[in-house]
Formats: C-alpha cells, sequence, structure tokens
C-alpha cells in the first residue's frame, strides 16, 4: 500500500507540520545507536545516569531531525527533488514538503537550523558534564550531518555518503557511552560498526530509486557513478561486511555470545540483497527490499542492546 505525499490541508496546525517535516519515522535509526552505546555501559558495570541518557537521546534525536530538515533544503535547492521522478515515498525523494508547497525553502532552511542550534544548547550542558571530549565528537557529527549535503562539502556527491553514515551513526554510541562514563573506548566504537554499516546500506539502497535525478544534479553518489548491475554488489559488500564484523566481535570476546541472536536479521539482508540484485534496473520493485534494510538493521540494534541488558543482570 502506498502512502500519500504531505499536502497543505493533511496539517490543520502548522506545529504538526514541522513535527512530520523531520521525518519521525526514520529517527528511530538513531535511537537504536544511542541506546546501544548506553547498554553497553551499562553491560560494562556503569550505573547508568537517566538524566544525562535522556539528554544524550534527546541532542542525537534533534540532531537527526535537523539533519533530514537541511538535506531537504539542500536537495531542493540543487534540483534533485524537484526532479525525482522515481522516487519511493516515504524513503526516497525527500520528505516531499517544499515540493508540495506545504513548507517553503526559507522556512525549512531556518527550521534546520534552529534544530541544530537545539543540538548545541543540550550538548554544551552535556559537554560541561562530561568533558572537552564530548565537545569534539559532537562538532564532528555536526559537521558530517551539516557536510553531507551542503556546499562546499557534499560530501554525498563526491561518494562519501556511505562513510559518512557509517561514521555518524558509529559515533552515535559512543556519544553515549561518553556522556555515561566520561570516557572513550575503541571496544564502543568496534560493537557499532555493525549498526553503522546496516544504517549505510539502507542509503545505498535509497539511491537507486534516486539516481537518474542525482545525476542531473550532479550528486555522484557511487549508485550514480556506476552502472546498476555494478552498484548493486556494494550492498552485498556492505551487509557482509557487517555480519562480518559482529561474528569477529564475538569471537574474540567484545560482545558475549549470546550475542549471536542479533544476527538473526541477516536473513532481511540477504533477502534485500536478492531481490536488489534482480531488480537493479527496476527502482519500483525494490519497496520490500527497502523495508527489509531498515528492519535488519532496527532488529539488529534492538536484539544486541537487549542481549546487552540481560547480560549485565
Amino acid at each position: 500500500m502506498s502512502i500519500a505525499e504531505p499536502a497543505v490541508e493533511q496539517f490543520p496546525h502548522p506545529a504538526l507540520a514541522y513535527i512530520a517535516a523531520t521525518r519521525p519515522p526514520f529517527i528511530l535509526a538513531t535511537i537504536v545507536p544511542v541506546i546501544l552505546g548506553l547498554s553497553y555501559s551499562v553491560y560494562q558495570g556503569y550505573t547508568l545516569d537517566w538524566a544525562t541518557a535522556v539528554l544524550s537521546l534527546l541532542a542525537a534525536v534533534l540532531l537527526h531531525a535537523g539533519i533530514n530538515v537541511l538535506n531537504d533544503y539542500y536537495d531542493a535547492l540543487n534540483g534533485t527533488d524537484d526532479n525525482n521522478d522515481e522516487r519511493i515515498f516515504p524513503f526516497t525523494g525527500g520528505s516531499r514538503f517544499i515540493q508540495n508547497e506545504v513548507m517553503t525553502r526559507q522556512q525549512t532552511l531556518i527550521y534546520g537550523v534552529c534544530l541544530m542550534l537545539a543540538v548545541m544548547l543540550i550538548g554544551s550542558y552535556l559537554v560541561a558534564q562530561t568533558g572537552a571530549a564530548l565537545f569534539w565528537l559532537g562538532l564532528t557529527g555536526i559537521v558530517i550531518g551539516w557536510g553531507y549535503s551542503a556546499p562546499p562539502l557534499r560530501l554525498n556527491s563526491r561518494g562519501l555518503g556511505e562513510l559518512c553514515v557509517l561514521a555518524g551513526f558509529s559515533l552515535l554510541p559512543l556519544g553515549a557511552w561518553l556522556v555515561q562514563t566520561g570516557n572513550l573506548s575503541t571496544n564502543v566504537v568496534a560493537i557499532a560498526i555493525p549498526v553503522g554499516l546496516l544504517t549505510a546500506n539502507l542509503l545505498f539502497i535509497n539511491q537507486f530509486p534516486d539516481r537518474k535525478a542525482d545525476i542531473q544534479a550532479g550528486k555522484l553518489h557511487w549508485v550514480a557513478r556506476l552502472e546498476p548491475d555494478t552498484a548493486r554488489w556494494g550492498y552485498v559488500l556492505i551487509a557482509s561486511l557487517a555480519w562480518l564484523m559482529l561474528a569477529m566481535l564475538i569471537a574474540v570476546g567484545l560482545l558475549p555470545v549470546s550475542a549471536l541472536v542479533a544476527m538473526l536479521p541477516a536473513v532481511l539482508t540477504y533477502r534485500a540483497a536478492a531481490i536488489l540484485i534482480r531488480h537493479a534496473n527496476h527502482p519500483s520493485a525494490l519497496v520490500p527490499a527497502i523495508r527489509m534494510t531498515i528492519l535488519a538493521m532496527l532488529a539488529h540494534g534492538a536484539l544486541l542492546s537487549a542481549v546487552l541488558i540481560v547480560e549485565s543482570l
């Protein structure tokens, strides 16, 4: 069943439009890694500080919301969303709020900036509680998020989008951990890499329906640079790295053996890969694969977090 694109009459109150413009369902992709970082701190014997945990989660949610909104603004500027005739709403082609005249470009830009300022405000408090390391970590996240679409960096257009997502979603657990423990940890980054890779794969598969419009707009990510029959194997590579990394983390003892349950969503990943391999040149057929990619990422993070909490009891 297709979901209707946003229209002005759907939002009798402006506040509803502003909330929906952040694409709330997709912000789950940020909540899961933060919970993973908090869960790992509990697994390692730290007592959870609920106030700073909630603030960490709120800052991450607002950051993701701001990135989504700013991405809509910059994609409206470069024309990729306006010219996207093969989009699969709500997964690709942006939120459509600007294109369907629910919000203006200017409103979208101001809103995105305000969300980022809110992140900085909360972050400033957490930095005061935690230390300078959190400042540099947060600054890195903001630069990656802003520079993903915005000039002059336009990181996704330079083929760095997947690396941005991997870095950003791998650093989220580290930030949550740092606020709770006051220490940086390469182990936290390591356990976050699988969820980061699975999230990067969501970006990767979402670029197939957007490919033609992105090429016209000069967004030359790898799906745009390669022919679909070649690019499709990138999904298999990223997925394989994610699940191999999880197995290695268990093998070397950074995660308990019970974390093998977090590998169950691999079934969804490889079912999605099979669909992409068959239909890389037919974007409209990728809806089930996109849904399975989302579910695999969320399920992996949720299962791994649950395992860590149970093991800590």
